[in-house]
């Protein structure tokens, strides 16, 4: 990695660096703030078919894997309805604008990377977007109604009902989509590495069996106390680990050539 240029080729101090950062801040954080709030506006289309869609029995996934999910959400905060739109809306805005925060992260660390790093660091950045969509996939239309379905059918006793409350909802919806779609990026990350020299597939052989364990412990911390879940999303985690190593691999070979 090299200190960084300006536009004019001419070496960037601290202060630019930092110049430059907060204005990378400021324009991922408009992009967000836009993203959330046309997502704000579109209530109806946000909640009835996105959001909310897990709970109707109807759902694709629950279909697919023969669940018939019964579950009905209420509200006991006066305000929490208000609070969990402007939640929700603030979370798809970040989704719907996290491929121009990667751009933005990238424009202000390519500067600073050698012809060579650049090239492979770019394919980092441009696979990061698509890994976190498809964690957002596989939280929303998988892991998620799995999670839902046991806690929904779950009683310490046939004399406690399972009332759900809105909050209690929006928040396991958040932690798992959202989460998922992060816990994605690691590929991403071991490639940028694997670019800047600082790991190879030696690495990643080395740790095999550490992962394994730290993919179950992932697993099990992102997703309820919920075997079944905790392996559904430990098998996609793994197939990651292993995904990241032919990454770093083919890298690998194209250096030594």
């Amino acid at each position: 990695m090299t200190g960084g240029k300006g536009s004019d080729g001419a070496e960037m101090s601290f202060w630019d660096h930092l110049e430059e950062l907060r204005g990378n801040i400021f324009r991922s954080l408009l992009a967000v703030t836009v993203c959330a709030v046309v997502a704000f506006c579109f209530k109806k289309v946000l909640f009835d078919f996105i959001v909310l869609a897990p709970l109707s029995p109807s759902f694709i996934s629950y279909r697919l894997l023969g669940i018939d999910l019964r579950m009905e959400l209420i509200n006991i905060e006066v305000s929490a309805q208000f609070f969990v739109h402007l939640r929700t809306a603030a979370a798809a805005g970040l989704i719907l604008a996290f491929p121009y925060v990667v751009y933005e992260l990238w424009a202000f660390i390519s500067p600073a990377l050698y012809r060579n790093e650049k090239a492979a660091v770019g394919k980092a950045f441009a696979l990061a977007s698509v890994l976190f969509y498809v964690g957002i996939l596989v939280g929303y239309f998988i892991v998620l109604p799995l999670c839902l379905n046991f806690f929904v059918d779950y009683r310490v006793s046939d004399l406690v009902a399972n009332t759900v409350s809105l909050t209690s909802y929006i928040s396991l919806f958040m932690s798992l989509v959202l989460m998922i779609g992060l816990v994605f990026e690691f590929p991403t990350v071991v490639l940028v590495l694997s670019a800047l020299s600082l790991i190879d597939r030696g690495t990643l052989r080395k740790y095999r069996r550490h992962a394994i364990v730290a993919v179950l412990c992932v697993s099990a911390v992102i997703t309820p106390a919920d075997p079944l879940s905790m392996i559904v999303l430990a098998v996609p985690l793994y197939l990651l680990y292993e995904f990241s190593f032919l990454l770093c691999r083919r890298h690998k070979a194209e250096t030594d050539d």
